[in-house]
C-alpha cells in the first residue's frame, strides 16, 4: 500500500523515455513538442471506430477522440508522431483523483479486481493509460470525461483481464512444454467498437513484450467466386445474397488457419494471415491477394479473434422461421461453424446491447463520417438496406449468446460487457 503515500501528489506533466517508445524520443523546449517513434506495425482504424458519449462533462464535444488531430481515423504508421503540450500549466488531476476514478468503473467487480488492488498497482494502471494515449494520439493531461473513460473504464480493466485468462491458460501447462497461445474470441455487433478494442489491446500486448495476433470473421469469407455461387444457390434469400451471414464464410481456410495459429509456438515459426478486401469488385469483395497477407512469427502467447457473429448457436427451426422465414438455411449453415470457429476459443469476451437497433444509428455515423472526410459511403438508404441483413440475425440468435454465453464456452472464462449507445460500458441491470 505504499503506492497509496502518491495519492496527495499531483501527477506531473514529465513522461519517461520507457513509457514513450523503444526507439529515442526528444523533448524540445523551442517548439514544446514531445516526438513519439513508433514500432514496426501498421494500423488502421476506420472512422466508424470512432465513439461518442452524449453526457460528456468536458463541455468541449462529444467524440471521445475529439482531442486527437486524427478523430475521423487513427493510423498508426512507420513515422513520427508528435504530441504537443500545452504553453499554459496543466490542469492535472493527481493520482488520488485517478484512483477514485478507476474504482468508480463499471468493470473492476467483474475482473475480480478489489480497490485494494487497483491502489497497489497504480504505477500499472498509469503505464498502460499512457501508452494508449500515445497510440490513439491524445494528450494524457487534457483527457475529456469520455475519453478518459474509454481507457480506464474499459480498454485497460479488459487488457488486465486478458492478462488473467493468459496466466490460467498457462499454468495448466508443464515446464518445458509448448504452450499454445489462448485464442480469446470477440463476440460483439457490427459498430460497437470491437475492432478499436482489439487494436488497443493488440498494441497492449506489444508493449509488454506479448506477442499476440488479430484475426476477424471477416478474413475467412468466401471468395468472389463462392460468393456467387453460393447467391445462385440460393436465390430470393436476401440474406445470403451479400457476404455476412453462415454460409458466406469458408470454413476450411478458418479451420487451417486456427490450428496452424495454435501451433504457433516457437521461435522461427512463421505463418502469414489471411486478409478481405472489401472494396475489390465494387464493394462486394474478395479475398486478398496473398503476397499482401500480413506475416507473424512465433512464439504466439495470444490470438485475439473477433467477428460479430462468433458464438451463435443454432436454434429450433421454428423459432428462427418466427423471426424470418429466410434465417432457416443460415441456422442449418450455423451447425458446422462450432468446429470451424468457436471450439478454438478459449476465452471470451461478450459485448452485450440492449437493442439491435443500435447497429444501424452506429454505421450511419460510421458512413457520414467517411463522408465528411471525403471518402465514399453509403448513402442512409444503402446503410439501412446493408444493416436490415444482418438484423434478423441479431434478433433471433442475441437472447440465447446473452442468457447462455457462446457455443462451449465456460462461465470461468467468460467476460461480458454491456455497453450503452455511446458504446461506453455500463453497470448491468
Amino acid at each position: 500500500m505504499a503506492t497509496l503515500n502518491l495519492f496527495s501528489q499531483p501527477l506531473q506533466p514529465t513522461i519517461s523515455p520507457s513509457f514513450c517508445c523503444s526507439n529515442t524520443n526528444h523533448y524540445n523546449s523551442n517548439n514544446s513538442k514531445l516526438h513519439f517513434f513508433t514500432n514496426s506495425r501498421h494500423f488502421s482504424v476506420l472512422p466508424q471506430f470512432s465513439t461518442h458519449s452524449s453526457n460528456s462533462k468536458s463541455g468541449s464535444g462529444n467524440s471521445w477522440l475529439q482531442n486527437s488531430s486524427t478523430s475521423a481515423g487513427i493510423e498508426y504508421r512507420k513515422r513520427p508522431l508528435y504530441s504537443v503540450f500545452p504553453t499554459k500549466p496543466a490542469q492535472v488531476a493527481s493520482v488520488q483523483d485517478l484512483y477514485e476514478f478507476i474504482c468508480s468503473g463499471p468493470l473492476l467487480d467483474k475482473i475480480g479486481i478489489t480497490q485494494e488492488q487497483v491502489a497497489e498497482s497504480i504505477d500499472t494502471w498509469l503505464l498502460y493509460g499512457r501508452y494508449l494515449c500515445r497510440l490513439f494520439q491524445l494528450n494524457e493531461l487534457y483527457l475529456t470525461e469520455p475519453q478518459k473513460a474509454r481507457i480506464y473504464h474499459y480498454y485497460v480493466p479488459v487488457f488486465l483481464w486478458c492478462e488473467q485468462q493468459i496466466s490460467q491458460h498457462q499454468s495448466k501447462f508443464k515446464e518445458g512444454e509448448d504452450i499454445p497461445p489462448l485464442v480469446i474470441g470477440f463476440s460483439a455487433p457490427q459498430g460497437c467498437g470491437k475492432t478499436t478494442l482489439v487494436f488497443a489491446l493488440d498494441y497492449l500486448f506489444e508493449e509488454i513484450g506479448r506477442k499476440s495476433a488479430t484475426i476477424s470473421i471477416d478474413d475467412f469469407y468466401l471468395t468472389a467466386e463462392g460468393q456467387n455461387k453460393l447467391r445462385e444457390a440460393n436465390p430470393g434469400n436476401a440474406l445470403l445474397e451479400f457476404r455476412g451471414n453462415a454460409g458466406s464464410h469458408d470454413l476450411a481456410i478458418s479451420v487451417e488457419t486456427l490450428s496452424a495459429l495454435t501451433k504457433m509456438t516457437r521461435e522461427g515459426m512463421k505463418m502469414k494471415l489471411p486478409r478481405y478486401d472489401k472494396s475489390a469488385f465494387s464493394g462486394r469483395g474478395d479475398r486478398a491477394d496473398p503476397s499482401t497477407w500480413p506475416e507473424i512469427e512465433g512464439p504466439l502467447t495470444v490470438v485475439l479473434f473477433e467477428g460479430w457473429m462468433l458464438g451463435f448457436k443454432p436454434l429450433p427451426v421454428e423459432a428462427v422461421k418466427g423471426v424470418d422465414p429466410q434465417l432457416e438455411t443460415i441456422n442449418k449453415n450455423l451447425e458446422a461453424y462450432y468446429d470451424a470457429w468457436d471450439k478454438y476459443i478459449k476465452s471470451w469476451i461478450v459485448i452485450k446491447i440492449k437493442d439491435p437497433n443500435c447497429v444501424f444509428q452506429w454505421r450511419l455515423q460510421a458512413e457520414i463520417a467517411m463522408r465528411e472526410a471525403g471518402k465514399p459511403g453509403m448513402t442512409d438508404d444503402e446503410v439501412r438496406d446493408f444493416v436490415s441483413r444482418y438484423l434478423p440475425a441479431y434478433y433471433a440468435y442475441l437472447p440465447t449468446l446473452y442468457s447462455e454465453g457462446p457455443s462451449g464456452s465456460d462461465p470461468k472464462h467468460l467476460l461480458t460487457i454491456e455497453i450503452d449507445e455511446g458504446r461506453n460500458p455500463i453497470l448491468a441491470a
